[in-house]
């Protein structure tokens, strides 16, 4: 039996599989298992942040597992606390959870904020309000906090204590927050999954200000939008945003999983002695990883993937076939006028790889994906877009 063959018989059957089976790649390109090269633009689902075999990270995973795979959370370990420091550093927040994913890292957020309201309002005080359309995992908990209903069907009875409303909608979130049971706010400045919706600025500014005045934790999720995919370490900054608590995964180890709770002062005493745990967060290896992505964001770097959004922007913007284009830096999505799926195929068939998101195109390309190669792919979707 082959790859597929063996696939389809022995996995889960929860992935609908392009029929591809990638086996090897440098940066921007992979081989598939016989032998054509695709220019990757979706790296993991916005995971290998400076794309496939990158040298330094090898190289840091690589010493990593010649000094100590693991070690449990009972002792101490340098890369854990190495990459808590430069995390703190670069966002202003106080402590971090490490964790590893992005659902257990919006779990983290979760617990986090309803140990503080109760502490500080009472324990009736447990909603966590979030947008519709928004993904925030697929957990029980972090499904519940989804707010996209087709999510829930098949999983009910889902964990209480959630509620959703429109992006844009203040008098919606006044009404939710009406009778003092709200704790939190979770928000994601791109809705990826909803279709790659970038929030408005003003919006954002209310709801801020709005919080705020409640004393109500402002939180937001920066699964896939962080470590540098939107052309700042974190969206939130492009909204002159102070969250309360942050979440992360994805691009973050750059191949590895881990994920990360951020908390702000105001938060960072919540969690004490045996309240939350993980066995593999904080991982030598997977922290080692992270330090050697976290590293290398520096301002610069993102001016250029900026730069490099605006890039490939320039060379979609009313193309023929493509509608509109949404998102920041290199998390963007293309309506289209053909199904995105006939898009994502074509491309495929002329060596480059895509994603979608709701009814869009979505291109998540590595930070660091050459100038030649975004060009190159640019000119195989707008040929597909046709």
């Amino acid at each position: 039996m082959n790859t597929i063959e063996l696939d389809n018989q022995y996995v889960a059957s929860t992935y609908k599989r392009f029929p591809i089976e990638i086996v090897s790649g440098k940066g921007s390109l992979v081989k598939d298992v016989n032998g054509k090269e695709y220019i990757d633009m979706g790296s993991g689902i916005a995971v290998t942040s400076f794309g496939v075999a990158d040298d330094e990270w090898i190289a840091a995973v690589e010493k990593q597992i010649h000094s100590v795979q693991h070690m449990s959370n009972l002792f101490y370990t340098a890369p854990c606390a190495n990459l808590a420091k430069a995390l703190c550093d670069k966002t202003g927040m106080s402590k971090v959870f490490f964790s590893n994913s992005g659902a257990e890292a919006n779990e983290c957020a979760i617990k986090v904020a309803r140990k503080w309201a109760a502490e500080h309002k009472g324990p009736a005080c447990s909603t966590i309000v979030t947008l519709e359309q928004s993904f925030h995992g697929r957990t029980l908990t972090t499904l519940a906090a989804t707010g996209q209903d087709h999510f829930h069907e098949l999983f009910q009875p889902l964990t209480p204590g959630f509620a959703s409303f429109p992006a844009g909608d203040m008098d919606a979130l006044k009404k939710l927050c009406a009778n003092g049971t709200v704790a939190a706010v979770l928000i994601e400045m791109v809705q990826g999954e909803g279709g790659v919706i970038a929030l408005d600025p003003a919006f954002v500014k209310e709801l801020a200000a709005f919080l705020k005045e409640q004393d109500i934790l402002l939180m937001v999720d920066e699964v896939q939008t962080g470590n540098g995919r939107t052309g700042t370490m974190y969206a939130y900054m492009q909204y002159g945003l102070q969250p309360d608590v942050v979440s992360t995964a994805k691009g973050l180890a750059g191949g590895l999983p881990m994920g990360a709770t951020l908390m702000s002062g105001k938060v960072k005493d919540v969690l004490s002695y045996g309240d939350h745990g993980s066995t593999f967060g904080g991982n030598p290896i997977a922290a080692a990883a992270a330090l050697s992505i976290v590293e290398r964001l520096t301002d610069d770097f993102l001016a250029d993937v900026t730069r490099k959004s605006q890039l490939i922007r320039s060379l979609l913007e009313g193309a023929p076939g493509i509608e509109s284009i949404s998102g920041l830096g290199l998390m963007i999505g293309l309506k289209t006028t053909k199904p995105a799926a006939e898009v994502l195929a074509a491309c495929r068939e002329n060596g480059v790889l895509c994603l979608t998101a709701k009814d869009k195109v979505r291109l998540l390309p590595a930070l660091n994906i050459p100038d030649e190669l975004l060009i190159k792919a640019a000119d195989v979707i707008k040929a597909a877009c046709k």
